[in-house]
């Protein structure tokens, strides 16, 4: 130490450039004091997870699933919604959801319904700005994929028989009317409505898996059943696909429900774990169901009861123990397993891909537990001071019914405009002819 001041004094000139050299690193160190860059690693790697679960897992699961004429149309759509969401979420979709500029907690105003245009363009968006202990641009982009994977989702609903014209259009007024408001209204903050109501939803089951089924419910009654449905056997014509899908949903599962957490911590590492037990119950659940009913369990059966399994566990999962993960898990197995097979074909309608049965019903059955699992005394987080068990199911019980009639409403408005501009179903021919061929010119296999 004694050198280095002898040294700075003899070298006054050095000195003053070495200090001012140190005095333009300030912000960049003061960045570097507040970013947690284990944060900011388990984040990247949870935003490549999600974005996996839509291209290539959801595009193969539901490729699957459908004849050989339509397994490029399904791919497509998630694709081309990939794309279109990223950049209308860079645009300003991002800024509607998560936006609070105005807001204030117990006022009623319309930021309590959706955000401002404050951050329109990504403007205030440097590489300084940080959410939590992660770069905003991380967490922005995070956030992208959820907006990417719920509208993919609602494909499903309608395979095999809308245009592709119609699904775009159906698709960006969608996030703009419906996704953005409910993502704001449950995650951005003090402020906004059923965040302020205490509606607890980690990762997604409100904002992602019941708005997505819901919609995908009111897509499927309004282009009516596909072509000779249910009299005409549409088998999955390659499970292989399916199967493949399902185990990348399952694995990219892992970054949309711990990374929700937003950093790597002891909230990650427990929805990890209850999200691995919950889907390995639910496709247990299910192939038990459909053993005992049908004599034989199936691929496509256990596939579907982890995906449910997933689905249910999702909003529950930063604040679930393990043995409420094994009853979201068993609850949604069964009740999806009934809602997609006894349910549906009660009421005969055409879900092609089973997406209320699975997200919609998933997501109301993991939301309505999720307020019995938070509670300490079933080895969940705790319930905030002075909230009941049974206070919080009602709160949760709120928050299923606002989401299904806000998505119910807007979806069928949105798609009515979008049927009275340019129509919403291919014709007959198209449809006979199958969509790779009629809306994109290509086919699957060259046969």
């Amino acid at each position: 130490m004694t050198r280095f001041i002898s040294f700075i004094g003899k070298n006054k000139g050095m000195a003053g450039s070495f200090l001012a050299m140190i005095a333009l690193l300030m912000p960049s160190l003061a960045m570097a004091d507040d970013l947690n860059s284990g944060d900011t690693a388990w984040m990247l790697t949870a935003t490549a997870l999600v974005l996996f679960m839509t291209i290539p897992g959801l595009s193969l699961f539901y490729a699957g699933m459908v004849r050989s004429k339509n397994v490029l149309s399904v791919m497509m759509q998630c694709f081309a919604i990939t794309c279109m969401v990223s950049v209308m979420w860079a645009l300003f979709v991002y800024s509607m959801a998560f936006d609070t500029t105005g807001m204030e907690a117990g006022v009623t105003n319309m930021n309590s319904f959706v955000g401002s245009l404050g951050n329109m363009f990504l403007q205030n968006l440097t590489l300084d700005s940080m959410t939590a202990a992660i770069p905003e641009s991380v967490f922005m982009t995070f956030q992208m994929t959820f907006a990417i994977i719920t509208p993919a989702l609602i494909v499903g609903a309608f395979a095999e028989r809308m245009k592709f014209s119609a699904m775009m259009i159906f698709m960006a007024a969608w996030l703009v009317l419906v996704y953005a408001p409910i993502c704001h209204m449950v995650w951005s903050g003090d402020g906004a409505l059923l965040w302020d109501w205490g509606v607890l939803d980690f990762a997604g089951g409100t904002v992602v898996h019941i708005n997505a089924g819901i919609a995908g419910l009111v897509a499927c009654l309004m282009l009516g059943k596909r072509k000779g449905y249910p009299q005409t056997a549409m088998m999955p014509h390659n499970l292989n696909f399916t199967v493949v899908g399902a185990a990348m949903l399952w694995v990219g599962w892992f970054g949309f429900n711990a990374g929700s957490a937003v950093g790597a911590n002891a909230t990650a590492g427990m929805a990890m774990a209850v999200t691995q037990i919950a889907t390995a119950t639910a496709a247990l659940a299910w192939m038990f169901s459909e053993w005992l009913t049908h004599g034989k369990p199936s691929v496509l059966g256990i596939a579907t009861g982890a995906v449910a399994g997933l689905v249910a566990i999702t909003p529950a999962s930063g604040t679930a123990g393990p043995m409420g993960a094994i009853l979201i898990g068993a609850a949604a197995g069964a009740g999806c397993f009934i809602a997609s097979t006894r349910i549906k074909r009660a009421l005969g309608y055409d879900d092609s891909l089973d997406v209320f049965g699975v997200h919609a019903i998933g997501g109301i059955i993991g939301a309505i537990l999720t307020g019995l699992c938070a509670d300490a005394s079933m080895g969940g987080a705790g319930l905030a001071e002075g909230i009941s068990i049974g206070t919080q199911l009602v709160i949760q019980f709120k928050g299923v019914m606002f989401t299904i009639i806000y998505t119910g409403i807007l979806s069928f408005i949105i798609l009515k405009v979008v049927d009275i501009i340019i129509g919403l179903r291919v014709t007959e021919e198209e449809e006979t002819e199958g969509l790779d061929v009629a809306q994109h010119d290509e086919r699957g296999y060259n046969l």
